[in-house]
């Protein structure tokens, strides 16, 4: 890998070449199919084209060749370009201006010893026109229980409804149950929309979604990280759930039981400094539960209205291009995003409260907290300290029926709100 190596040269203008280089990140996609720290940091160190390279002829550091070592000979990049371009699709790589690469920063500084799915995506694959980078410039993830009851279905669709019509782009994972009505929400009101898909983008999940699915491709995006025809895998949902978060200005949680795959999109969330909300339901609906424990265990702050979700979120939302000044949220670094998210809005919390919450140590979290206060985002008093919006406090007396979603009613009867699945 040295410029004296037989061959250098042309190595170098197969670099420069656009083409090629597209070739060599497909490859690598179907090579480690998801998240790779190691060949991430390979990429890195000597471009893209002489890691696919390194790994067709296994000139490899140590730690890459188990993970490559089944697919390294599966070469279909140029089948699978051809694959999302029928379906007028496109391959997104950290090469193109679409690339949303302030939103990859939370990943991007994860501990990958502690979280190796945690890395940053190799590429996205692409279904539909909008740009990526545009379409995530103020956007908010709505998931939740696959088998919602109506009152689930009613809250997420009024809550996603309003978001998309107000000009909020919905992210979400096109699942059964919240998913899917947070999806169809925000297109009834012309708004736009995001599927985060585990598998490819040419394999609809679940297949009785395939025309919304293309619905969202036609007006939003579906994107994944998996190259054409990969199929779904249990490990993959989990791997996706860190993408909903990153590409979210926060995460709304509506149902979720008490071991909802929802509460792995909430903790991906947290890690990367994306504040997380839940909506309440009835104290006897198990699909309610979830929600209910991360409101009461301080992982997720209580909100019944659109806009006590942008109370939340907005501060950490970069602006559109026609804002005159941007907000000193937009400058904060991942360890100040991340205390700010752990910050609740009323009573307070201590520095070794927060330490426990966002995995930084005390010198990082006293750091951050003197950062938010000049940012007039945070403040402290004698319970400890609590995040401002817009410079000032959150009143601390909600009134009574703050919790409720418009429109909607909490019923103590279960039977009136479950739909069975």
């Amino acid at each position: 890998m040295t410029a004296g190596r037989p061959g250098a040269s042309a190595a170098q203008g197969a670099a420069d070449d656009p083409g090629r280089r597209q070739l060599a990140w497909a490859y690598l996609s179907r090579v480690v199919l998801g998240p790779c720290p190691a060949l991430t940091a390979l990429i890195e160190s000597v471009g893209v084209v002489e890691a696919a390279r390194a790994v067709r002829e296994r000139e490899l550091p140590q730690v890459l060749h188990a993970a490559t070592a089944s697919r390294r000979a599966e070469d279909q990049a140029a089948r699978d370009l051809e694959t999302v371009g029928g379906l007028g699709g496109r391959l997104v790589t950290p090469d193109d201006p679409e690339w949303p690469a302030w939103r990859m920063l939370g990943l991007s500084q994860l501990p990958p010893g502690r979280d190796p799915d945690g890395a940053v995506p190799l590429v996205f694959w692409v279904r539909g026109t909008r740009d990526l980078t545009e379409l995530t410039e103020r956007s908010l993830a709505v998931v939740g229980a696959r088998c919602s009851t109506g009152y689930g279905d009613r809250a997420a669709g009024a809550l996603a409804g309003e978001l998309g019509a107000r000009g909020w782009t919905i992210v979400s994972g096109a699942a059964f149950g919240i998913d899917g009505m947070a999806h169809r929400a925000a297109l009834a009101v012309g708004g736009a929309t995001i599927a985060v898909l585990a598998c490819g983008v040419d394999r609809p999940y679940p297949a009785q979604h395939d025309r919304l699915i293309d619905q969202i491709a036609e007006t939003g995006l579906v994107v994944s990280e998996y190259p054409p025809g990969v199929t779904a895998r249990k490990h993959h949902f989990l791997a996706r759930n860190r993408l909903i978060a990153a590409l979210s200005d926060g995460v709304l949680v509506v149902e979720a039981g008490v071991r909802s795959g929802a509460r792995n999109t909430v903790k991906w969330a947290r890690r990367i400094g994306r504040p997380a909300m839940a909506v309440p339901g009835s104290v006897d609906s198990a699909a309610s539960a979830g929600c209910h424990r991360m409101i009461s265990e301080g992982e997720a702050v209580l909100v019944g209205s659109v806009d006590e979700v942008l109370a939340v979120a907005a501060p950490l939302h970069l602006p559109s291009a026609g804002d005159s000044e941007p907000p000193a949220a937009q400058q904060l670094t991942a360890a100040q995003s991340s205390v700010c998210a752990a910050l609740p809005d009323t009573g307070g919390r201590w520095p070794h409260e927060l330490c426990a919450t966002t995995g930084l140590t005390v010198a990082e979290v006293r750091a951050a907290l003197a950062a938010l206060d000049m940012a007039g985002l945070a403040e402290s008093a004698g319970s400890g300290w609590f995040r401002l919006h817009n410079g000032k406090r959150t009143p601390a007396d909600r009134p009574a029926d703050s919790g409720v979603v418009p429109g909607l009613t909490l019923h103590s009867d279960s039977s009136s709100m479950s739909k069975g699945c």
